[in-house]
Parts: C-alpha cells; sequence; structure tokens
C-alpha cells in the first residue's frame, strides 16, 4: 500500500504532452512527437533479463551468456525440466500486472530486448541454408505485451538485443559464442537479421503503439582487431551503417510509419562515419552508464542532434544509484531528451522491482561459480522454479525509492518521509533505515553516492555497501532475521526523518547503536558518545521541541568510522 500510495502520486508529476500522447510516433525536426504533432518525452524502462538473460542479473556474472547458463542447468537437471524452467520463466517474468504497475508509476514507455532465438532458428540450424522458420510461440509473446501496453497507454519499442551470431565483443548482451561466427562475420546471420526485421515490421505496420523499431542493441565490435575489442576507436564504423541501412531499406518496403532507431558502436556511442541521414524518420540513440552527468557527458550526442537534424534518445543507462539516476534524467529532459532505464527487475536492489533469489537458486549459483557442491537434481530443480515463480509482479520487491529518483526528483530537490509516520502520545520507533526519500544533500549525505568509475578511470565503487534494500548512498546491512539496518556510517555523513507531528511537545530521541570502535553520533553538532562493543545498546541523542504539523529530525554522525544504527526511538514527554 505504502509502494502504490507514493506510485500515484507520482504519476501526477508527468507533463501533459506524455498522458495525452497519441498516434504513431514520428520524427519531426529534432523531436519525436505524437500523431497530433505534440513533442513526446519518452520515460522507460527495459525488459532485460525476460528473453534474454545476461549472467549478472541472475548473480551469474562469471557465467556471462544465456546460452552457457542454459547448458549448466541442464547438467543438473536434464533438457526437459530445463525446457520446463523457461517456459515458466517466460510466463511470469512479464506480465500484464508489470505493465499497468509502470503506467501507475509514470512511465510511458517500454523497450523489449528481444533474443532472435526466440522467433526464429540460428541460421546454421536452418534445415534449408538461406530460408527462414518462424518460432509462432515468441511472436504471439509480443502481440500479448504490446496488447498490455496499449491498454496502458505505453509505447513499446522493439530492440534485437541478441542479433543472429551477436554483435559484439561483450559477450553477455547479445549471448554470443566466440567459437562461432559474429553477425559481423557471416552474411547468413545478417540476411537473416534483415529478415527478421521485415517480418516484425510486417506484422506490427498498423500499430500505433509500436514507439519504434531499434535495429540492433549496443553493436560493440573493432573491425581492426576482430575478436578484440568493442568498435571505440573505430573511426568509419562502415560495416555498422551499412547494415542498419539495409535493415530500414527491408522495413520500409512493408512499413512506412514507424520510427526507426539505430545504435552506433562502442555500446551505441561511436557515430564516427555516420552517412547522410537515410531516413526522414530516424532516431539516433545513445546509451549511459557510471560517467558523470554534466552537460560535457551529452556535448557529443547534443551535437549530432543539432547537425544531423534528428532527434537523439538515451535509449539504455541505469546500474546506478538514486542520486545518480535522478541527476541523468534531470540533465535528459532539460535538454529534451527521452530515456530508457535498465533494467524493470533482476535479482538486485538498484531497480523498480527486485527478484528474490531464494536460498535454492543461491546453492546453484555457488556451484555454477565454482564455489560449492554441485546440489541434487530434484532440489535444483525446485529452487529453479521457485525463481521462476519469483520473478512475477506480485512476489517481487517493489522499490519506491528508485520510482521517486526516477520521477519526483528531478523537478524537487526536497525531502519526503519514506514511510508515513505521526508523532503523538505514545512512543515511535523509526528503523533508521528508513530515512527520508530524497536526493544527496536533501535527504541524507554519505561519503559515496554513486558509481563514476567510467569517468574516473577507477574501479566499480559500490554505493550503498550492503547493496540492499535501498539504492541510495547510505550504507545498509541486515540482521539475520533478515531486518535493515544502518552500517557503515562514518564521519560527516547524515540521515533525515519525516513525521506529521501531531501536538506541539518535546521529546526526547534516543538510538539503538552500536560501534566496534566507539564514536560519537547525535541529533546536533555535539553529539553523544557511542561506547565501543559489538552489542546493540540504547543511547540518549536530545531532547528536541516540535511544532505542530511537518517536522524533521537529522541523525548525524559527528566521529564515527565504523557506527552503525538499527533504530530511532521518540518518546514524549
Amino acid at each position: 500500500m505504502k509502494f502504490l500510495t507514493i506510485a500515484f502520486a507520482l504519476a501526477a508529476l508527468l507533463s501533459s504532452a506524455a498522458a495525452r500522447a497519441e498516434g504513431f510516433l514520428k520524427v519531426e525536426g529534432t523531436d519525436i512527437v505524437d500523431g497530433s504533432g505534440k513533442p513526446v518525452i519518452l520515460r522507460g524502462m527495459g525488459l532485460g533479463g525476460w528473453m534474454l538473460q545476461e549472467g549478472y542479473m541472475l548473480k551469474l556474472g562469471e557465467v556471462g551468456q544465456q546460452h552457457k547458463i542454459r547448458a549448466k542447468l541442464v547438467e543438473l537437471v536434464g533438457e526437459e525440466r530445463t525446457a520446463a524452467f523457461y517456459r515458466a520463466w517466460l510466463d511470469n517474468h512479464t506480465t500484464r500486472a508489470d505493465i499497468a504497475a509502470m503506467a501507475q508509476w509514470g512511465f510511458n514507455s517500454v523497450r523489449l530486448p528481444i533474443h532472435f532465438d526466440q522467433l526464429t532458428l540460428p541460421a546454421h540450424q536452418e534445415p534449408t541454408p538461406g530460408q527462414d522458420t518462424w518460432h509462432d510461440e515468441g511472436f504471439e509473446r509480443i502481440d500479448r505485451l504490446l496488447e498490455w501496453s496499449k491498454a496502458n497507454g505505453i509505447y513499446l519499442i522493439l530492440d534485437l538485443h541478441a542479433a543472429p551470431g551477436g554483435q559484439g565483443n561483450d559477450l553477455a548482451i547479445s549471448d554470443r559464442d566466440p567459437a562461432k561466427p559474429s553477425l559481423w562475420q557471416s552474411e547468413a546471420n545478417q540476411r537473416k537479421t534483415v529478415a527478421l526485421w521485415k517480418k516484425l515490421a510486417a506484422r506490427y505496420k498498423d500499430e500505433p503503439w509500436i514507439g519504434g523499431y531499434d535495429l540492433i542493441n549496443e553493436p560493440n565490435w573493432s573491425f581492426s582487431t576482430p575478436g578484440k575489442g568493442n568498435g571505440c576507436d573505430e573511426t568509419e564504423n562502415k560495416a555498422v551503417w551499412a547494415l542498419q541501412q539495409r535493415i530500414t531499406s527491408a522495413i520500409r518496403e512493408v512499413d512506412q510509419k514507424h520510427i526507426v532507431i539505430i545504435e552506433g558502436n562502442c555500446w551505441g556511442n561511436n557515430y564516427k562515419g555516420l552517412p547522410s541521414a537515410w531516413d526522414a524518420n530516424l532516431v539516433l540513440s545513445f546509451h549511459k552508464y557510471w560517467n558523470r552527468n554534466d552537460e560535457a557527458s551529452i556535448a557529443d550526442i547534443k551535437a549530432l542532434r543539432a547537425s544531423y537534424n534528428r532527434p537523439v534518445w538515451l535509449g539504455e543507462s541505469g546500474e546506478n544509484s538514486n542520486g545518480w539516476y535522478r541527476d541523468a534524467i534531470a540533465l535528459a529532459e532539460g535538454n529534451g531528451i527521452g530515456w530508457n532505464f535498465w533494467p524493470l527487475k533482476k535479482i538486485g536492489f538498484n531497480q523498480p522491482l527486485e527478484i528474490v533469489a531464494g536460498d535454492g537458486w543461491m546453492k546453484i549459483v555457488r556451484w555454477m561459480t565454482g564455489k560449492g557442491p554441485k546440489p541434487a537434481a530434484d532440489e535444483a530443480f525446485s529452487a529453479m522454479m521457485e525463481l521462476a515463480e519469483n520473478t512475477r509482479f506480485d512476489r517481487n520487491v517493489p522499490k519506491p525509492d528508485v520510482i521517486d529518483a526516477m520521477f519526483r526528483q528531478p523537478h524537487d530537490a526536497g525531502y519526503r518521509a519514506f514511510v508515513p509516520r505521526t508523532l503523538g502520545p505514545e512512543v515511535v520507533t523509526v528503523a533508521a533505515a528508513d530515512y527520508d526519500l530524497g536526493p544527496p544533500g536533501a535527504a541524507y549525505k554519505d561519503a559515496v553516492d554513486a558509481n563514476y568509475h567510467v569517468a574516473t578511470g577507477g574501479e566499480r565503487t559500490p554505493w550503498n555497501n550492503g547493496t540492499t534494500y535501498r539504492n541510495d548512498g547510505v550504507d545498509l546491512a541486515r540482521e539475520a532475521d533478515g531486518t535493515p539496518y544502518v552500517s557503515d556510517f562514518v564521519t560527516g555523513e547524515f540521515m533525515r526523518y519525516s513525521a506529521d507531528v501531531a501536538k506541539a511537545g518535546r521529546w526526547t530521541v534516543s538510538a539503538r547503536v552500536r560501534s566496534a570502535k566507539g564514536g560519537r553520533i547525535g541529533i546536533d553538532e555535539r553529539g553523544v558518545a557511542v561506547p565501543p562493543g559489538t552489542a546493540w545498546r540504547t543511547v540518549k541523542l536530545a531532547d528536541i521541541d516540535l511544532l505542530a504539523g511537518p517536522g524533521t529530525a537529522t541523525l548525524r554522525a559527528i566521529a564515527c568510522d565504523d557506527c552503525e544504527v538499527a533504530d530511532l526511538i521518540f518518546t514524549p514527554r
């Protein structure tokens, strides 16, 4: 209920253009507009992990590609049971409920990452070379997603995420097998890619709620050193542009209406050698991860937008903190650029929905990554089916802090209560992990609040060291029973807590804390001592006076190396 209340409030923040968008999306100069000619700022999420699994989303980053994950599952439980797992996964992962929730939260678009093998056979497996076998089930699954999207006023953008053969050396992205010819090394794979897009375009040519065709996700291929680079140093990218021109021509044979979205080399960002615009309804996509959210970070794509006279779209971004999300979205929307973040759900904490792995799946993870024994077949299959069930919307853990960061915070730098609470005549205990919703500097301050490793050239930086519960810079951990608490609370950091004060008065504020080294925390700048020790203890912080109405208290780390906080206790005097 708490999450839905926040969701409805956030939905009111949508622009009128997005809320009333209608008709086919099309290009008008450097804008994407709807059928009535009104500019549309696309706000979306990608359905990563549904039709194409990447290892990291399953805690299997060391395994990587989907075909390798599948092979290990076959080794565990056999082909028949593995097929049953993948059928259950596809049936549960994304449903009408997910799309309805997205609309409630404020999204007006969704990007579907497609694995080609959901729709056709690999080229080398075709019974007749040069012909295509089509999988009706995959197309029907897209049909259902389109039905849900239409019902909720959400544009569906089709994204070929895993092209035949695979389009890069970042293998997991496209489920590429480096032992076989890549997309760029095989005319058969390229022919099939073109045929697949023509088939999709013919099927959806009259569907206005198809927002566009994202032709090839994140090409990342060095043509000068095949198999060894990601195309960031390429200066011409002739093969990348030639194939996307060829796909566009095939689409236009059957569909004159839909937007065509192209991506550069180097994970979508290297546009060197781009020919003159070959289609009037063309959009340029760029992807943005782990860099600074300043004008310099998008200067090149803005310059290309101006010189090319076509819209640009932030087609993929995410996998960072709420503070980073807020800044990235504010930057994009401030420059008239729509965005699509990644992904809607996974095993993890930094997206709108979290999939609960289950202890059984984590046993499989430990075995697959060489850190544990091989589970028995029956036990493993039970864990696999539990995971497939846990992908369902009603079993996901919602993340209201992520939604708040995406929709309210880019336009409102203030803070608000994470959990509605009232200070009245009774003692009120507030979980320390339930500090306010809001950006860094307003709701909290932490020494590290985002990952900028692409900009700094350093290591990936965890912002929430415990990677659990919430996606801010505040470091959180969990008790044995799963209860979250604040950990690694260090000098200079703070957390703010808001409440409605029922009646003006005086409160004693205490905290349940611990610190192995000892330290000093407080509501004011003086603070109180936290004696050294590993057991939780309750210490009085201060007496505070609050007026009736909205009130706040801010907990500060005055002098701490390793302070931890479980709760704040407000006792009326």
